[in-house]
């Protein structure tokens, strides 16, 4: 995992806590925007670790692994 991952979920997790908090001092409506950045920073997270697992099972690696079986 590297540095901008753990920044990336570090700051989801920072934005759910002050939703929460926002959301108990002045409602729902007033923390909605907070807890979708939090989301959108969950999601981006998610789409840099499918890229690269999506890099690491590369096609061409996988003919060359049956190739020599």
């Amino acid at each position: 995992m590297k540095a901008s991952d753990i920044i990336l979920l570090s700051l989801s997790a920072a934005f759910v806590i002050i939703g929460t908090h926002q959301t108990i001092t002045n409602g729902i409506v007033a923390s909605y925007p907070i807890f979708m950045l939090a989301v959108v920073f969950l999601f981006w997270y998610k789409f840099r670790q499918n890229q690269r697992t999506g890099q690491e099972e590369d096609p061409d690696k996988s003919d060359l692994k049956r190739k020599r079986k």
